[in-house]
């Protein structure tokens, strides 16, 4: 009995079938009261472990492999194969009105709004829309597993996934203090009235005055002829810059836009040089002039990185900085259609700037969209900051 067991031991695990399934298939005279696998009255043989087939319709219930009646029948019992009810109809495992969202997604939307959805990315999208582009409208929500590379299970989750939609955008709080230089200290910024943006072009200089009630107070620019025409000169630089800043009115910071023009690309490196003349004359020109340094008055001039407010306000494409037009247009609509906008327009400067920042404008308003959404950007990462 001992060899028999030996052999069958040996020839089962060659063909990965537990060894009880062949003896119990064989003959009798093993299996029965004086069998092998009968636990002895002295002593006892090792338990045996069970060997199940996960269920593949759930993956949730196990299968005992067939052969092992004669074991006890206790140990099978507890874990019973899947009944099948999520292979029903899919029609019937949702509302008609889940039914109606689903078709109507799946009927409308564009390639790239479908992969936008879970499983659905790649050729599953082109699929969809090459099938309901040659059969036409899907009708039904089994209809849907037609589809090429598309069956229950997976049909399933991705019609799960269209009325929950998974929320990932998740907006990132930018810190004020990484974005202003030189380091000032908070209570200063926040015992701020007013300020003036400021922000230098090619061939102007635009600001806008806001005060902490997000209300605009001035906001305007004025043209620069010698900036970046012909042979550079200082004096003329200076005249041009100084003649603008005759024109600002008190405030408690100036900020002055800070470049994000990188020094490795040689092509606008005039570009670079002029940016930089015109910010430090305006550094130069702006600060007080303090005989004695002093520890307890902050800077009246502060640079603003000009990628942070586009990160703010989600101009940033890639590593480019894009316009700001749009985003002014809309807050100039919000400053009259609603109660409590973002920021208030005078009624003078929305009649004078409504139509500034049409698409295709040749009026040159990118300088006064970002030095208003400088401001801007100043206040609410402040206030974000504080709370």
């Amino acid at each position: 009995r001992v060899l028999t067991f030996f052999k069958v031991f040996t020839l089962s695990s060659r063909l990965s079938v537990n060894p009880v399934s062949l003896l119990s298939s064989s003959s009798g005279q093993y299996t029965g009261q004086s069998g092998l696998f009968r636990r002895p009255k002295h002593g006892s043989l090792p338990e045996l472990d069970l060997r199940y087939l996960q269920c593949t319709c759930c993956w949730r219930s196990r299968v005992p492999v067939a052969g092992l009646e004669t074991l006890n029948a206790a140990l099978t019992s507890a874990s019973e194969p899947c009944t099948g009810d999520d292979s029903g109809p899919l029609d019937d495992r949702y509302t008609s009105g889940q039914r109606d969202a689903i078709l109507l997604l799946l009927n409308t939307a564009s390639p790239a709004e479908l992969a936008g959805v879970k499983l659905l990315r790649g050729r599953k999208s082109l699929n969809i829309v090459e099938y309901r582009t040659k059969n036409g409208p899907f009708t039904t929500l089994e209809s849907v597993v037609n589809v090429p590379l598309l069956k229950h299970k997976s049909a399933v989750v991705v019609f799960n996934a269209i009325l929950h939609p998974v929320k990932k955008e998740k907006r990132v709080r930018i810190q004020l203090a990484k974005f202003i230089r030189p380091e000032v200290d908070r209570s200063w910024l926040e015992n701020a009235n007013s300020i003036v943006s400021i922000v230098c072009g090619t061939n102007k200089i635009a600001w806008a005055n806001v005060d902490r009630g997000m209300t605009v107070l001035e906001w305007q620019q004025k043209e620069c002829p010698n900036f970046l025409t012909g042979t550079y000169t200082a004096s003329a630089y200076l005249n041009d810059v100084s003649a603008v800043v005759s024109l600002l009115p008190s405030a408690d910071f100036f900020i002055v836009e800070k470049p994000s023009i990188s020094v490795q690309n040689t092509t606008l490196f005039p570009v670079m040089a002029h940016m930089r003349t015109v910010e430090a004359m305006l550094f130069a020109l702006l600060e007080p002039k303090n005989s004695v340094p002093d520890s307890n008055i902050p800077p009246r001039v502060l640079n603003m990185m000009r990628t942070g407010v586009g990160r703010h306000f989600g101009l940033i494409v890639g590593e480019c900085r894009t316009s700001g037009a749009q985003t002014v247009r809309q807050l100039m609509t919000e400053s009259v259609t609603q109660k409590v906008p973002r920021i208030n327009f005078p009624p003078e400067l929305l009649a004078r700037y409504r139509n500034h920042f049409q698409m295709g404008s040749r009026r040159g308003g990118e300088e006064l969209c970002d030095a208003l959404l400088q401001a801007l950007a100043f206040f609410e990462l402040l206030s974000q900051s504080s709370s």
